[in-house]
């Protein structure tokens, strides 16, 4: 064979590797919502407490982790591990000293709510249980809402019995302080030890004897949420959840404690001097929820962003912020997204990203923007309600219409969906409005048969049992930015589609997208595979132009941008399948352009956990949900 022809064939064949299947491969992967991208080395998820040993070692406890032990140890901005089962604690308090550390217990564990664990420092394993409460089968609040220690000795803050508990560390009962509802504790350098009651907006001061002292009753509206007590500077330091989101810095010194100081902006993230209201920062706190220093003098903050969750790990997530002894941050920990998606925003071309609470913007990990949550203003939120039927409102869905943007938040797999809108007076925050089922829509029937809402903010639903598609026009907004709707247009589902479980409504190319659930089964939340294409759809059309039937088992979320739609799959693999929408062929699959950085969860374990934009360079940038990994995952592809 001649060397021309040896060189023909081999461009030939370059050429057949650069078919237009080949050329869709053309894709990034990315992460937002955690400091770090792989599963060993990401922020554990929802941090409701910390301990801080003198050597900079952090721990926290949290309800629940899905990849990893539920105590978190980390040092200099990396994580060094965790203690126990991802299920092992309630959370909420924590403590310890140079052997040991010590951690409230889960009601689901074998010992309950009321149990306090100690675990040793150099083996990680559980050495003891201390029977602290009788509220042994608490899963909403916390039995046991703070613990302290000083040498030998073990406070426990029993909520519900009314009285902090003191043990040795060995487990001795020693005592018993009467006081209403305690939280969080502090041990002073006298051996004093200092109880918040949050809900009175005050601290207490009792004796190594029991004896009470001085009380600190803090301004109206605060709320203790975290006590540490600085012996290099004789200051108790008092994190308030309450509207001024500071630290309050009190003189022990006189034997009558006074404010001395404060630390963090007053009004923290809401506050609208130094920035914009929702905007997060350096020292715009929102929940304070941990303080703690080391013996270099170094400061470090545990917040939880707002957001509710009745299992407690899903609220606003882990957000960890080091300073020096000047008070300049020196690194943060962040995982602020467990189970949830945040969207692309149309209004700045995909440059931020909005979850059901979170907005946020950047690449390997990004910049956590704003917390959308203002508990003070709106405590009607349905983002706050612990008793909500789902687990959180974390998974963001997001249009702009004419320059108003429309919120969507809803859970992991719901029924219900909730809306929001902005004004430039409240900055990031989003303003509850609406519900469906609601008031709103005149509709009590869950959203059982899938939702969308398009991009000219018009609702589709099927709601329960109906074989209908309510079709929910948008007529606009009142003067606050409030979206209003229109009553429902009803559609009968096509019957080769019924069951229907999912529904996507395209108004630009007027294309409708239904894909089939599970006929007969009790989980309306699943699909079985059978996807249906109707282009025409508001000019009549019920007949589909494509007809998908998907290959791979499970499939669970589906989302739609420019002429693709994107399809993830459940207990399967974290696979994204792209099919065109006027040929119904699969285009490509999205796996993992970034192996070695980026961890991309098991699968897509979420109705709505696939959220998809075409920018307007024609890139299409598509977020996933990933459990695994506390983070939102972020693929460009360009086809």
């Amino acid at each position: 064979m001649s060397m021309k022809r040896t060189c023909a064939l081999l461009i030939a064949a370059a050429i057949a590797t650069l078919s237009p299947a080949a050329r869709a491969q053309q894709y990034t992967t990315d992460w937002l919502a955690n400091t770090y991208g792989t599963l060993a080395a990401h922020v554990g998820n929802g941090a409701r407490s910390m301990w801080v040993s003198p050597e900079g070692v952090i721990y926290t406890a949290s309800f629940w982790d899905e990849n990893e032990g539920g105590m978190a140890i980390y040092q200099n901005g990396k994580s060094l591990g965790s203690i126990g089962l991802h299920n092992e604690f309630q959370g909420g308090a924590i403590t310890g000293n140079s052997s040991s550390v010590f951690a409230a217990m889960q009601s689901g564990s074998a010992y309950g709510s009321g149990t306090v664990g100690r675990y040793n420092r150099a083996t990680n394993q559980r050495d003891l249980t201390i029977n602290v409460s009788t509220w042994n089968a608490i899963s909403k609040a916390d039995a046991i809402a703070g613990l302290a220690t000083q040498g030998s000795v073990l406070y426990a803050s029993d909520f519900y019995g009314n009285r902090v508990r003191e043990f040795t560390t060995d487990g001795a009962w020693q005592r018993d302080i009467s006081i209403a509802s305690p939280g969080a504790l502090a041990i002073d350098s006298s051996g004093n030890v200092w109880i918040a009651q949050k809900s009175a907006g005050a601290v207490t001061g009792f004796s190594a004897t029991g004896a009470q002292l001085q009380t600190i009753q803090m301004p109206a509206g605060s709320q203790p949420s975290a006590l540490y007590f600085d012996a290099s500077t004789g200051l108790l330091m008092v994190g308030d959840e309450g509207p001024d989101m500071n630290i309050k810095l009190y003189s022990l010194a006189s034997g009558t404690p006074v404010l001395a100081g404060t630390f963090g902006v007053q009004g923290g993230y809401l506050n609208t001097t130094t920035g914009t209201k929702g905007q997060v920062g350096a020292q715009r706190f929102t929940r304070i929820t941990g303080i703690g220093k080391d013996s270099a003098g170094n400061l470090y903050v545990l917040n939880n962003p707002w957001g509710g969750a009745w299992d407690l790990g899903r609220n606003g997530g882990t957000d960890i912020h080091a300073y020096d002894p000047g008070g300049n941050l020196l690194w943060k920990l962040q995982a602020l997204n467990f189970e949830g998606v945040a969207a692309p925003d149309p209004a700045t071309d995909a440059a931020l990203f909005y979850s059901g609470t979170s907005i946020y913007t950047g690449t390997a990990g990004g910049t956590f923007v704003a917390n959308t949550v203002d508990p003070f203003t709106y405590p009607n939120d349905p983002r706050l309600n612990m008793n909500d039927t789902q687990r959180d409102e974390h998974f963001g869905q997001l249009v702009t219409v004419g320059g108003n943007r429309i919120l969507v938040a809803s859970g992991q797999n719901p029924g219900i969906f909730y809306f929001f809108h902005f004004d430039p007076a409240s900055g990031y925050i989003a303003i509850p409005d609406a519900s469906l089922p609601g008031t709103a829509f005149n509709t009590t029937l869950e959203v059982t048969g899938g939702f969308c809402i398009d991009s000219k903010g018009d609702v589709w639903a099927g709601l329960n049992r109906t074989n209908h598609i309510y079709h929910y026009p948008l007529t606009g907004f009142d003067g606050t930015g409030k979206p209003l709707w229109g009553p429902a247009i009803t559609i009968a589902m096509p019957a080769s589609v019924r069951p229907t479980a999912r529904i996507i409504y395209q108004p630009e190319s007027d294309t409708m997208i239904l894909a089939q659930g599970l006929a007969g089964n009790w989980d309306w939340t699943a699909m079985n595979g059978h996807i249906e294409i109707y282009h025409g759809w508001q000019s009549g059309n019920r007949t589909p132009d494509q007809v998908i039937n998907l290959a791979s088992p499970n499939p669970k979320s589906i989302t739609v941008a420019g002429n693709y739609l994107f399809v993830g799959y459940v207990h399967t693999v974290p696979n994204i399948d792209v099919f065109n929408l006027n040929t119904g062929a699969l285009v490509t699959t999205l796996t993992n352009a970034n192996p070695g950085t980026v961890d991309v969860g098991n699968d897509v374990d979420s109705m709505y956990g696939l959220r998809a934009y075409l920018t307007s360079t024609g890139q299409y940038v598509i977020t996933k949900d990933n459990y695994n990994g506390s983070s939102i995952i972020v693929h460009r592809w360009t086809p």
